[in-house]
């Protein structure tokens, strides 16, 4: 009687372990790198831009300026929208125009 409890339970064990995960928590993967922005910084100042896209955060521009400070930028300031334009139309120029047609 004592072995077919001892089996039942090692059975039980076996099938409920779950090995430990190397997934991040949600509360990392969720997390949105540009918490805010800024609305002004010259061109001059900046030395690459980067853009991040996830499901969960907006449309992010992180700047890297030439004192290699990070800061994020509102993605409607004036010339970034034109600078992503030309990007896409240097980039992609027919859809670009067929693009053109929509807007």
């Amino acid at each position: 009687m004592d072995v077919k409890l001892l089996a039942v339970v090692t059975a039980l064990m076996v099938l409920t372990y779950a090995p430990p995960s190397q997934a991040k928590p949600l509360s990392l993967i969720e997390r949105c790198y540009c918490r805010s922005t800024i609305n002004t910084l010259p061109k001059a100042y900046i030395k690459e831009l980067r853009f991040l896209h996830t499901p969960n955060c907006q449309f992010q521009v992180i700047a890297k300026l030439k004192s290699n400070k990070e800061v994020c930028l509102n993605p409607d300031i004036r010339w970034l929208q034109q600078y992503l334009k030309n990007a896409i139309n240097k980039t992609y120029p027919l859809a670009a125009q067929y693009l053109s047609k929509w807007a």
